[in-house]
């Protein structure tokens, strides 16, 4: 080869190796060029902030893997959480778009979550074939728990009505109650069946209020002066249900028989919340939480309370004490909770950014693990087929964690 040639061919050489440079550092400023400069690309929603990661997490269905092993907001106190715990499952956020998500119950046939989201006025549905999200109810009359019985009919408490009802399988609705002696309820919050066709409830005052129900007539705990309109948006023609509150914040047992019995007073529980049975039904949990909208006695302590049920499953005796849900020295404020078929208790938690989501207390109620999810969480159920996915409802957003444990109830 000449020295031209050869000149010729470095130079050649050279000059590709420039353009193969070019072409690299223009494709590289493009996978790792800002947001303004992609502006073409249409931006993805944002997700909440994570609790430990930065840049945020991104908890979307279609964000990219945040996990290699053990997701690290699912976090082990206690060794015996390792054994309920799925070690290769990550937190997924399966939809968000609600006001206030609530009251989620998992329908084991149709294979379906229902859930509330109760400011908007509405029970929305995930199917958990394709993850499709839809308007179930709407009206829901501010639905906020729900339940399904041993029968597979569909339980509610509706704060707007102040009253419990029953979906029946042929699609009508039946009223289980909305008074006790005469007097109508104070917006019935949460509930769970029991084996005997009994359905248990409590009945704080939370649903008085415009948000999540609507307030008293005028002259009532919520509406003193009157200044407040209760029937206006009314879904029903401006025929309210419970026009003031007239009972106690109590917890209530509803006989097949139709009868309507408080089985814990007010100054048993403060104000009563989330309830759920141990597997046995030989133990009722009741959460206590704060002072609710026109409530005047001193309201609930933030802590979670435990019976010993009746042998006949007619009322309850010896309370004690079954978490105060503290961490680290933070009061994690609990709403709802479901128990898994060991007795270990899931716990909702409200307590800023790291601390809320939930706690996984044992039967002897010590605090064995936590979940943190980037949003203060109200409920959850378990479900999917197995009944081994933890589905929970936090402020905006429905998440799913799948678990080596069962849910003990039926949804």
């Amino acid at each position: 080869m000449t020295k031209e040639a050869c000149n010729s061919e470095v130079g050649g050489s050279m000059s590709r190796r420039k353009m193969l440079r070019s072409v690299g550092v223009a494709v590289g400023a493009a996978v790792l060029a800002p947001q303004w400069v992609r502006a073409q690309t249409p931006p993805r929603p944002a997700a909440p902030p994570s609790t430990i990661t930065q840049p945020p997490r991104d908890f979307g269905p279609g964000a990219a893997p945040t996990t290699y092993f053990t997701d690290p907001d699912v976090l082990t106190i206690e060794p015996a959480f390792d054994g309920v715990r799925q070690p290769n499952a990550a937190i997924q956020r399966l939809w968000t778009g609600a006001l206030w998500s609530e009251g989620p119950a998992w329908n084991s046939v149709g294979r379906y979550l229902v859930w509330s989201d109760i400011p908007n006025n509405r029970q929305l549905r995930w199917i958990e074939d394709d993850g499709h999200v839809s308007v179930f109810r709407a009206p829901s009359n501010n639905s906020n728990g729900n339940s399904f019985d041993f029968q597979g009919r569909q339980l509610s408490t509706e704060d707007f009505n102040r009253r419990v009802i029953r979906w029946e399988l042929d699609g009508s609705m039946t009223v289980i109650a909305d008074s006790y002696n005469g007097k109508g309820l104070n917006s019935p919050n949460d509930l769970v069946p029991h084996p005997d066709g009994s359905i248990w409830f409590t009945d704080p005052p939370y649903g008085d209020n415009l948000s999540e129900g609507h307030p008293d007539t005028a002259g009532g705990p919520t509406n003193p002066d009157g200044r407040l309109k209760p029937g206006v948006g009314a879904p029903n023609a401006g025929v309210i249900g419970g026009q003031q509150r007239q009972n106690p914040a109590q917890v209530y047992r509803w006989d097949p028989s139709g009868s309507l019995s408080p089985v814990i007073p007010e100054e048993d529980i403060g104000t009563p919340n989330g309830i759920a049975f141990s597997p046995d039904y030989k133990t009722l949990y009741v959460i206590s939480t704060g002072k609710g909208p026109g409530q005047t006695g001193p309201g609930g302590d933030g802590k979670i309370y435990q019976w010993d049920v009746s042998s006949d499953g007619k009322s309850v005796s010896n309370k004690r004490l079954f978490t105060d849900m503290t961490v680290d020295g933070v009061h994690c404020g609990p709403d709802g909770m479901r128990a898994d078929v060991d007795g270990n208790m899931w716990c909702s938690s409200n307590a800023g950014l790291g601390y809320s989501g939930v706690l996984t207390v044992n039967p002897a109620g010590k605090v064995i693990g936590r979940i943190r999810l980037p949003e203060a969480c109200a409920n959850l159920v378990f479900g999917g087929p197995k009944r081994n996915f933890l589905l929970m409802c936090a402020s905006q957003s429905v998440y799913a964690l799948q678990v080596q444990t069962q849910g003990a109830a039926p949804g």
